[in-house]
This record gives C-alpha cells, sequence and structure tokens, in this order.
C-alpha cells in the first residue's frame, strides 16, 4: 500500500496539470496509480488542500489549489511584489461608489483576489468582503477614486479586462 505523503502529491499533480470536476474522477485517476481511497478520505485530502470547485468555460467544474503559497503571501504583505497584468486573476471589472470599490471576477475568483488584495496591507484599503464573482473593498474615507484605481492597478489587470462568459 502506498503512502499518504505520496497519495497527496499525485492529487496535487493531477488538480494542477487536469480538469477533474468530481471526486469519483479522482478517485478513478488514483486508482489508475495504485492509490485506492474511500469517498471519506478523498473529501478529507482535498479539504487539506484547501482546494476550490470552479466553473469551467464549457459549463462544467473543475477542482483549483490555491494559488497563493507562504513566501507569496509574506512578499505581498511587505510590499515587495505586486500582480501584474498578465495575474490570471479571474477580474472584470472596477467600479466605485464613494469609498466603496466593486470589483466583479469571473464566478469561483472573487475570494483568492480579495486575500491578495488583504495580504497587500495597503492602508488605503481598510478591508475586503468576497462573493462568489463580486468584491467589497471599502476604502478610507479620504482615498480619491483616482488614488485608489493607481493601488489596484498593482493588484488587479485594470488595463486587460478578462471577458465574462
Amino acid at each position: 500500500m502506498k503512502n499518504r505523503k505520496q497519495r497527496v502529491e499525485l492529487m496535487v499533480d493531477l488538480i494542477k496539470n487536469r480538469c477533474i470536476g468530481s471526486q469519483e474522477e479522482l478517485a478513478q485517476l488514483l486508482a489508475d496509480a495504485g492509490f485506492v481511497v474511500t469517498q471519506a478520505t478523498l473529501s478529507r485530502d482535498l479539504k487539506m488542500l484547501k482546494t476550490t470547485k470552479v466553473p469551467t468555460d464549457r459549463g462544467g467544474y473543475m477542482y483549483i489549489l490555491p494559488d497563493s503559497n507562504t513566501l507569496k503571501d509574506k512578499l505581498l504583505a511587505q510590499g515587495q511584489i505586486s500582480m501584474n497584468a498578465n495575474y490570471q486573476s479571474g477580474f472584470i471589472s472596477l467600479t466605485f461608489s464613494r469609498n466603496i470599490a466593486v470589483i466583479k471576477t469571473r464566478n469561483g475568483y472573487a475570494a483568492g483576489l480579495a486575500y491578495d488584495i488583504d495580504m497587500s496591507h495597503s492602508p488605503e484599503i481598510l478591508g475586503t468582503i468576497p462573493g462568489s464573482d463580486t468584491i467589497i473593498a471599502i476604502l478610507r474615507e479620504d482615498v480619491t477614486h483616482e488614488k485608489a484605481r493607481a493601488i489596484f492597478s498593482k493588484m488587479l489587470p485594470l488595463d486587460q479586462k478578462i471577458p465574462s462568459f
């Protein structure tokens, strides 16, 4: 019997490199590699990996792994890196209403993007509230929309909007 560490490493590889839409599909791929697991074990492993199911452009769903890691989080928090326009954030649009920024994303992308915004520890952004495809970001009252747009441009591809599906 193969060990848990090997199984989890294979799961990570499969999720990163394939479009896996169900636990049954993942269980079959694991079984093909010699890892026979119960649904409960698979469910625990997926939870431990903090996987998320997001919609695909073909109408189905697929598992994804969190995009952030400890080093990236630390560098974001220290302001040593910023998101560039090529970052695949699922970003669609940014609009403002007084001191509230409304960020629209593709379905399933809001939580990860809100986390990255919070990790930037920008003093102008008091916090975020993510939904499935929308983020509400509360700005300090004295922050202009132009200043906020400049701050968000470090984290969002404002020049390259991703089309909504």
